[in-house]
């Protein structure tokens, strides 16, 4: 059965050559022929080392607390319970260096993803019951994983209107020490597409599922450049081919394997990676149930598994053949259990043979095979003169500045979102403006004129809340993404989010607010028109407050979305037009002085009649009443004018407030990281 076993080997590893010679197949699966380097790591070799880690995942904490409580679940009492934790990793202990890229392959529910959440120190929820993180020979921290390690998710986190040039050149200048000069950023960002093959895309927008822009795999690539502008040396990927088809999935673990010859150290989690992808891997890590199956080169997997009495069938793809051989049948409770002794064997097995190495790794031969992989990664390496880690990372002013013009940006090549965003305000001004057009010298009733002021203050806003709260919530994963790897703090990006969206602001009012005057005939004359013009610029910018505050504070886009609708909806009611504000009993009273509807109509209103002598007839009967008079009689000039305006600045003021600690502490996740 051995000899058997031997010839099925070399059968597998002859396949290759019987099809194609390696050039061949470099030209038919890589889409640039340039395999040379760009982009190297020219800082002390990385080492990654994991020492008998045993980690303990808290299944509770990967459901979102809002939904426990529609479970009629107290979060915080679940988290606690045994029931909800099990290991997630046992006795797990690897040593990788710089100029090798371990691939961690296994079914789901093998531990890749707590295995990448304990490196990346970003395991929420979980416990390290034992064992131990080294990265560079010092103990796993915070402050050394963003030192060192950059990580790229499993999701594309960019914003979509930026071309990919302009989107690495704001991360740059936000993440490269502030010794840099402009044209050394520039050439860094070149560098990074030069080595990761996106000249031809480069001027290209990112894009997303709504917005055309480059291809998935180019996507993929633009986060990993992302990651890659700081030259880190160690690179961690989370599912990088997911979502892709096989020739684009190849192309990009074929740029990771050059990237890991630029002295890197990187770190890949895949399920089942293609034959092809397969033998681009240094080493590789098969896992079942936290435990670990085969730790060793990619081209001795097969010569182990061989030897232990579980050859590779001819033709068949190693990954899917041993990823199938050690995964867990949960069809039945027999199969579990079956399948679930036969893979604590083989983990004993492999921790027995692999016990005297001090890396872990199972070797063929005595002589330690991944020196020769080290050894020609050196002699690629090219002395690019950059700086490996960044020292001195730009201050919050430069990060506010490179914020906001990149909010600003973004925003401005949306062209057809802003086009209907003028549609709108305009078709509104214009629909309100020609209802009350036309009256010429018939003067409109006093109910009249007070409606059309109700609503040019009352309708317009609620247009604004959803655009601002699904603006939000469709940047929070990368909001929560770059907070977390430290690319900027709260502060800048708070400043940088209200003051960037001024402009877009400002030019929403101005055609919203402008026809509505002029055709409703209201009183003419440049003071009463800025004073007008104030008022609604206000009552806009509390909504949109209102809005940012509710995205960033609450976990998902309808409890936000229905937050607003209702405190929108109790400031309309108690905005004085519907009920007299004496009227009012104590609740909604309390509501009407923070309703800045009310505020806003109150203002309107005494600027249309304040000072004016308002004439009416009944019947034959012509009488004049004062403005002032019929605005107290609403209850509705028990403050002066400058006090109007100075409590909406207040309520906004305390909106933003409100966003701005939601931002610092709350931090909400996006779906796809619960």
């Amino acid at each position: 059965m051995a000899e058997k076993a031997t010839e099925e080997t070399g059968l597998w590893k002859e396949a290759s050559p019987q099809d194609a010679s390696q050039g061949l197949q470099d030209i038919l699966f890589s889409s640039e022929s340039d395999n040379s380097l760009y982009f190297t790591y020219s800082g002390q070799s990385n080492t990654l080392e994991v020492r008998d880690l045993t980690y303990q995942v808290d299944t509770a904490s990967q459901v979102p607390w809002f939904e426990q409580l529609a479970q009629f679940k107290i979060p915080w009492l679940s988290h606690g319970s045994q029931d909800s934790r099990e290991l997630g990793i046992r006795n797990l202990s690897f040593k990788v260096r710089s100029g090798q890229m371990l691939a961690i392959i296994g079914s789901s529910g093998c531990g890749r993803v707590s295995l990448l959440d304990v490196i990346t120190g970003r395991h929420h929820g979980g416990k390290m019951k034992s064992g131990s993180i080294w990265i560079n020979r010092q103990p796993s921290t915070p402050q050394v994983v963003r030192k060192c390690v950059a990580h790229v998710r499993q999701h594309d986190q960019l914003l979509p209107n930026l071309t990919v040039r302009e989107t690495l050149a704001f991360v740059a200048q936000m993440r490269l020490p502030r010794s840099f000069s402009k044209a050394q950023r520039d050439k860094r960002v070149e560098d990074v597409i030069a080595e990761l093959r996106l000249r031809q895309c480069a001027n290209t927008r990112v894009g997303n599922a709504y917005v055309r822009g480059v291809s998935g795999g180019e996507r993929r690539r633009v986060s990993i450049g992302v990651q890659l502008l700081w030259n880190p040396g160690i690179l961690i990927l989370d599912e990088p081919t997911s979502g892709l088809d096989s020739f684009t999935a190849h192309n990009l673990v074929k740029t990771l394997s050059r990237l890991a010859k630029g002295n890197r150290l990187v770190l890949i989690s895949l399920h089942q990676p293609r034959s092809d992808i397969f033998k681009l891997f240094d080493l590789v890590l098969l896992m079942t149930s936290g435990t670990t199956i085969y730790l060793g080169a990619a081209q001795h997997m097969v010569q182990y598994f061989t030897a232990i009495g579980y050859p590779c069938p001819r033709y068949s793809n190693p990954a899917d053949f041993y990823v199938d051989l050690t995964s867990i049948n949960r069809c039945s409770r027999e199969q579990e259990m079956a399948t679930r002794e036969k893979a604590q064997s083989l983990a004993a097995l492999f921790l027995e043979k692999v016990r005297g190495f001090d890396d872990f790794l199972w070797k063929a031969e005595t002589k330690e095979l991944d020196v020769g992989t080290c050894a020609a990664s050196q002699t690629l390496l090219q002395d690019s003169g950059h700086l490996s880690i960044p020292t001195e990372q730009p201050g919050a002013v430069q990060q506010f500045a490179t914020l906001i013009r990149r909010q600003i940006s973004n925003d401005f090549q949306d062209l057809p979102t802003l086009f209907i965003h003028g549609v709108e305000a305009c078709l509104m001004s214009l629909i309100i403006g020609f209802l009350y057009y036309g009256h010429g010298d018939i003067k409109l009733s006093f109910m009249d004129m007070a409606a059309l002021l109700f609503m040019i203050g009352a309708l317009i806003p609620f247009n604004v809340i959803l655009d601002v709260i699904s603006k939000g919530h469709s940047e929070r994963a990368m909001l929560y993404h770059e907070l977390d790897d430290g690319l900027y703090t709260a502060g800048p990006y708070f400043f940088a989010k209200v003051l960037g969206e001024l402009p877009e602001h400002c030019a929403y009012v101005i055609i919203y607010g402008m026809p509505i005057y002029w055709l409703a005939n209201l009183r003419p004359g440049l003071e009463r028109f800025l004073l007008y013009f104030l008022l609604v610029w206000l009552v806009v910018f509390c909504c949109r407050a209102m809005a940012l505050a509710a995205a960033a504070m609450l976990p998902t886009f309808h409890m936000s979305s229905f937050f607003c609708n209702a405190l929108y909806n109790s400031f309309y009611l108690t905005g004085g037009f519907m009920i007299n504000l004496d009227n009012l009993w104590i609740a909604p009273s309390w509501i009407a002085k923070v309703s800045f509807l009310r505020w806003c109509f109150a203002g309107l209103m005494q600027v249309q009649f304040n000072g004016f002598l308002y004439t009416a007839q009944i019947g034959n009967v012509t009488f004049s009443v004062p403005g002032e008079t019929i605005v107290s009689a609403m209850d509705l000039n028990s403050h002066p004018l400058y006090t109007i305006y100075l409590i909406l600045v207040g309520i906004s003021g305390g909106f933003l407030f409100l966003y701005y600690l939601s931002l610092r502490f709350i931090k909400q996740k996006s779906s796809q990281d619960w």
